[in-house]
């Protein structure tokens, strides 16, 4: 079984493709400089033929529905639509968080996802591995960081261009005596690679819905719709 995932909830957006059997065969990052609607399809495209492969090859199309940017998960949604009405494979909804969360697979510690939701807040929850299944602790919500870390009592990893941007609060207003670990820059932003790991056990799950439903994750609305209602 074979994945193409497509992961654009942040201005550091990524495509891959993934085997079920021998895992990542090739993944490529976005130009974060240019808009992910000129490089998404393009980005696409080379990655399929570098790896030798042709779109009706593929076995479904795992999509980053966020929470994240609105611009971003539109252009990816709409990216994902198109290919499954084209091939008429199946199109599997991932939330970003959870795909995220993956990054530090069977950690002990707590993991705290965060990414940078504008207006001095974040999009975050918590997770924990309990033997080989990871359970979301915490839901995903909008929130300021400083007030979030109320819900920790214990030593957390923090990831994500939101952790990045708002470690001095973090280290600040987290609780005496409990640690928080920052990792490197390679760590701090979601990747197709995990949305395409998590699409294919959510796949084999019989999990997957008609492109015509799925809608982005925004937890909160955007400023257009914020407008709009004024």
């Amino acid at each position: 079984m074979k994945i193409l995932a497509i992961e654009t909830a942040t201005m550091t957006g990524s495509v891959a493709i993934i085997d079920e059997e021998s895992g990542l065969i090739s993944e490529a990052r976005l130009n974060i400089n240019v808009a992910h609607a000129e490089r998404l399809m393009p980005t696409i495209d080379w990655l399929l033929r570098s790896s030798r492969l042709g779109i009706e090859e593929m076995d479904g199309f795992a999509v980053s529905i966020g929470p994240g940017s609105f611009t971003g998960l539109r252009i990816g949604l709409s990216t994902a639509k198109g290919l499954s009405f084209s091939t008429k494979r199946p199109i599997i909804p991932v939330k970003t968080l959870d795909a995220f969360a993956h990054t530090f697979p069977f950690s002990s510690l707590l993991l705290c996802p965060m990414l940078d939701a504008k207006k001095q807040e974040v999009y975050t929850a918590l997770y924990r591995w309990e033997g080989r299944k990871i359970k979301k602790v915490v839901p995903e919500m909008a929130i300021k960081p400083e007030e979030f870390l109320t819900y920790i009592n214990e030593d957390t990893i923090f990831f994500g261009d939101g952790a990045k941007r708002y470690v001095s609060v973090i280290k600040e207003s987290i609780k005496k005596g409990i640690h928080c670990l920052i990792p490197p820059p390679s760590k701090m932003v979601p990747s197709a690679a995990q949305i395409g790991e998590l699409g294919i056990l959510m796949l084999k799950e019989g999990i997957s819905v008609p492109p015509e439903t799925i809608t982005p994750f925004y937890i909160r609305k955007s400023e257009a719709e914020i407008k709009f209602e004024k």
